[in-house]
């Protein structure tokens, strides 16, 4: 039967368009030229990601891959703006981070409960209202809506666990957890009871607790992607503290010295990094130790690498108090669980402005109206309030030719150019 437990899936979103601005005029008995009150349209609505407490793995996503924000709507006469498309609030486990689907960088890590925006959604259009002069009274024009954001993006689950449990399968790793918490792990005597992580908080005292996480059980080539090791390993990127459990008995057959070296050289292929986090040593079992030499052997291997080590019965409780003091006062001096950040750079906005683009010279003979799919695209990625931003629409603008034919059909300084809503006063 497959496992119930997913911690890695790929979506779709995408934030909603913005309601466009509508051409209305005042109309109402008695008085004469109402003039222009077209509203605007409503902001389309964003997609934000909400970290939940109550979620554990990423089902939700099995059988739903995209999500889709509504659009704003369209504004109305007498000055009424439409009504802005509602968010969609997408609920994932603490701990997931959000990677970009095509550049596998990250863009959020979802550690604490703050909402991430992960689409925006649209502005909404302006109605001919904003577009009233003293000299242009009767604007017979406004401006669509622009487009919301999409984005492909995976969702990667990795559990928010101060301590992981790492060995291979069978070798007491879920029974030490079902000692030491009251998390209740399926536990059965053949390998890999354990199918996905179990996590498990520990009191050590008043004011002192952690929480441990049982890992699926490695085995050789697991880096590689053999066994189930490969697709849990990533549960133990934030650990801050790894509890390698050996089962130094020898009732399966096993070198337990051997198998220390085995899981430790999975770590190093893993991550460098995974492999140089403090550890503990515990050799498991020791009620049922039938050779004297594997102790012996286990102990010296982990002591040579500068590793505590502890014997113990997880299933008869003896020595788990020890254990869990030690791995209280180590993690009272280690830095704090990890938070991956972010390294995404969105990309750099479309300044393709080859299409065409349509320009309409209105009837007072001073205003030009600039429109195209392109611009739209362009403008929906530029922050007008920042100075950078605007210098870098102006180069895309002059390197487009869009100026050029500007001048050729006419234009004078002081006209007013008006692209979607964002007018400026044409300079030479």
């Amino acid at each position: 039967m497959a496992s119930p437990f997913l911690d890695k899936v790929r979506i779709t979103v995408r934030s909603g368009n913005g309601g466009n601005g509508v051409v209305a005029f005042h109309r109402e008995k008695y008085v004469a030229a109402g003039g222009p009150d077209g509203g605007d349209g409503g902001r389309g609505g964003s997609v934000i990601l909400q970290a939940d407490d109550n979620m554990s793995t990423l089902m939700d996503f099995r059988y739903k891959r995209k999500y889709v924000a509504p659009n704003g709507i369209d504004g109305q006469s007498s000055r009424k703006s439409g009504k802005d498309g509602a968010d969609l609030v997408i609920r994932v486990p603490l701990g997931t981070v959000v990677r970009d689907a095509e550049s596998g960088e990250i863009m959020k890590d979802l550690s604490d409960r703050q909402p991430f925006v992960l689409c925006r959604g649209g502005r909404g259009g302006w109605g001919n209202m904003h577009f009233a002069t003293p000299t242009r009274q009767v604007p017979r024009f406004s401006k669509a809506g622009l487009p919301g954001e999409s984005h492909d993006v995976i969702l990667e689950l990795k559990l928010l666990a101060d301590v992981g449990l790492v060995g291979f399968p069978n070798v007491g790793k879920s029974t030490l957890l079902s000692v030491v918490t009251r998390a209740q792990p399926r536990i059965a005597d053949y390998p890999f009871t354990t199918l996905s992580p179990n996590l498990g908080v520990v009191y050590v005292d008043e004011g002192r607790s952690f929480v441990l996480a049982d890992i699926p059980g490695i085995i050789e080539g697991a880096s590689k992607g053999a066994g189930l090791g490969h697709d849990f390993l990533r549960h133990i990127d934030r650990c801050r503290l790894l509890v390698h459990v050996v089962d130094v008995s020898g009732s399966e057959g096993r070198d337990p010295a051997e198998d220390f070296d085995a899981i430790n050289a999975e770590l190093r292929q893993y991550s460098g990094e995974l492999a140089s986090r403090p550890q503990i040593v515990v050799a498991n079992k020791a009620d049922i130790l039938t050779d004297p030499e594997n102790l012996t052997k286990l102990r010296a291997r982990a002591e040579a690498q500068g590793y505590p080590f502890f014997v113990l019965s997880a299933a008869a409780h003896q020595g788990t108090r020890e254990l869990v003091n030690k791995i209280s006062e180590m993690l009272s001096v280690l830095p704090p669980v990890k938070v991956f950040e972010a390294d995404y750079v969105p990309k750099a906005p479309d300044t393709d402005l080859s299409g065409p683009m349509e320009i309409r010279r209105t009837a007072d003979g001073h205003t030009w109206m600039v429109e195209g799919p392109q611009l739209q695209r362009l403008m929906g990625n530029i922050n007008f309030s920042d100075y950078e931003s605007r210098m870098f629409f102006d180069k895309a603008l002059r390197e487009s030719g869009l100026f050029t034919r500007l001048e050729e059909m006419g234009i004078e300084d002081g006209d007013t150019v008006s692209m979607n809503g964002f007018e400026f006063e044409y300079q030479r």
